[in-house]
């Protein structure tokens, strides 16, 4: 077989796959302004999902979506601007993106405006409301600012230890370690040595 006719299989193949029923009825959906039809159809091009990967096409019906007030759709959107996939690259317009959905509760922008935003104020609340939502990654980073005392908190190794060990109440190993760490430096809990000699220091 020609290397054309194996090209012009492939074409087909994936030409009729993109013509099932599902992607069809969800085209129509979307074209006629569901917004949930088109951050799915959006996503599909963005990922190569049953259609051929197009991040313009990923980009047109991610924003079509997001204009509407889909908090996945204008998190993603805040994701193309970041990165410059399917849009120019513009970081004040994705974390314009990321703050309409993160003011929707989406836990992704929620942590990643507190890390964007240079209000410090700001992140903090940002990193706090994704902690409060069971965020493992925002109680590493509110732990981190507590030791350092960055983005205008307090140096506060009690803190650093409070946030930590709910990280490690997850079973984050990193967290673990650095609560180890603590406890043989007496920093925030009483010092032990024994406590501080064993991966899970607070057990």
């Amino acid at each position: 077989m020609t290397r054309r006719a194996i090209l012009l299989g492939l074409f087909l193949a994936a030409f009729s796959f993109s013509q099932t029923p599902y992607i069809s009825e969800l085209q129509k959906r979307a074209e006629g302004g569901d917004a949930a039809a088109q951050a799915k159809l959006g996503e599909m091009y963005y990922d190569g999902q049953g259609v051929h990967q197009d991040d313009a096409e990923a980009a047109k019906w991610i924003r079509k979506s997001a204009v509407q007030g889909d908090a996945e759709a204008q998190y993603i959107l805040g994701v193309m601007y970041n990165s410059g996939r399917g849009v120019r690259k513009d970081l004040t317009e994705a974390l314009r993106w990321y703050r309409k959905a993160a003011d929707q509760g989406h836990l992704d922008a929620e942590y990643t405006v507190g890390g964007m935003t240079e209000d410090n104020s700001e992140a903090v609340k940002w990193y706090r409301k994704a902690a409060d939502q069971g965020f493992k990654d925002a109680y590493i980073t509110l732990g981190d600012m507590y030791y350092d005392g960055l983005r205008g908190l307090p140096q506060d190794y009690s803190e650093a230890v409070r946030w930590w060990r709910k990280a490690a109440d997850q079973g984050n190993d990193w967290a673990e370690s650095a609560l180890g760490a603590m406890y043989y430096d007496g920093k925030g809990v009483p010092q032990s040595y024994a406590e501080g000699g064993i991966t899970r220091a607070f057990r």
